[in-house]
């Protein structure tokens, strides 16, 4: 992507504050895009792993319910 701003003159610059959170917003989503394309090339070049080896999906499922409830609000 270009780091040269928009020149839509329909754009309005946002404060120093919000641009810097959504940075670090767009650098969280990216790293997490990045573990997910791992493991599908993982899975593309050496095939499915095998059950005895991976998670329960219930525990899957409140590992994640557990860090989302840790993390800071976040608005859309």
């Amino acid at each position: 992507m270009s780091e040269q701003p928009a020149t839509a003159p329909d754009r309005q610059p946002l404060d120093e504050h919000a641009a810097a959170a959504l940075r670090a917003y767009a650098t969280d989503q990216r790293a997490k895009v990045d573990a997910l394309a791992s493991v599908l090339e993982d899975i593309a070049a050496h095939g499915y792993p095998s059950p005895e080896t991976g998670v329960l999906w219930e525990d899957a499922r409140d590992g994640h319910l557990q860090r989302l409830a840790g993390e800071e609000p976040r608005v859309a």
